[in-house]
């Protein structure tokens, strides 16, 4: 929560952030508690492009996933935006650990989830959101939301269309679940092509920067930052400071 803070009052966030993040950090800032302070309302993508450094960090897979809904919590209250985070970040340890049929251990992950609450760190939220009379259903709708998604990736996937912009094929991406759909979605056009994936991503209709931030984590997990051109490596900004942190999760 005070590192959310921080981020709202920083002379550098001038990249114009979703006004759920907004709107949730200045009521953090006014004093309220995260429970109160989360737009209940909202799955938007600022929920799941910003977990990539929970996949990476060196825990179980429960915790993991508590860590991945809980971040997105913070802001984005709605059950779809921490189920699809917890998926993002499920995918990004998968393709770390060069896992294969990656859509049928996807979609296997988010049935076991579906009604995983976890209770210990989002405490209530469930109650605020007014979806269903028990935590389970409220995970339920989300990972539902979610599971629809990954039917229509592998759908797009099946039809091999590399022409059509993705965004019409799995969404937009300016919600969660349609995020991680699409960014899954351009990975998988180009598996072995990490900067033909990135490119699709960036190159799309939608919420173009937030489905590449996504896509390059799940390229980048599964080729490692030598997959990338040095050109590239050199531009990325605030390279010292993620080089840094990455060594760091890594140690």
């Amino acid at each position: 929560v005070r590192a959310f803070i921080d981020w709202l009052n920083d002379p550098e966030n001038d990249r114009a952030p979703g006004m759920t993040c907004i709107t949730a950090c200045e009521a953090l800032e006014q004093g309220n508690t995260w429970r109160d302070a989360t737009r209940v309302s909202s799955k938007g993508c600022g929920a799941n492009m910003r977990v990539m450094p929970v996949a990476l960090l060196n825990v179980d897979a429960s915790t993991r996933a508590a860590l991945a809904q809980l971040q997105a919590a913070i802001t984005h209250g709605h059950p779809t935006a921490l189920a699809a985070s917890d998926l993002t970040a499920f995918v990004i340890a998968e393709l770390g650990a060069g896992s294969s049929d990656l859509l049928q251990r996807t979609r296997a992950y988010a049935l076991r989830q579906r009604e995983v609450y976890y209770g210990d760190c989002l405490g209530g939220l469930w109650e605020r959101a007014y979806i269903s009379s028990t935590p389970e259903g409220y995970c339920a709708y989300g990972w539902d939301e979610c599971l629809r998604a990954l039917d229509r990736v592998q759908a797009a996937v099946m039809r091999q269309d590399r022409v059509t912009d993705p965004c019409l094929q799995t969404g937009a991406g300016w919600i969660a679940e349609e995020a991680f759909a699409t960014a899954l979605f351009c990975f998988l056009l180009y598996p072995d092509d990490p900067t033909a994936a990135l490119r699709r991503a960036a190159l799309t209709s939608g919420d173009s920067d937030s489905i590449a931030a996504i896509t390059g984590a799940f390229a980048g997990a599964y080729h490692g930052i030598g997959a990338w051109s040095p050109a590239w490596i050199a531009r990325v900004e605030y390279r010292d400071q993620l080089l840094a942190q990455a060594a760091a999760l890594i140690a």
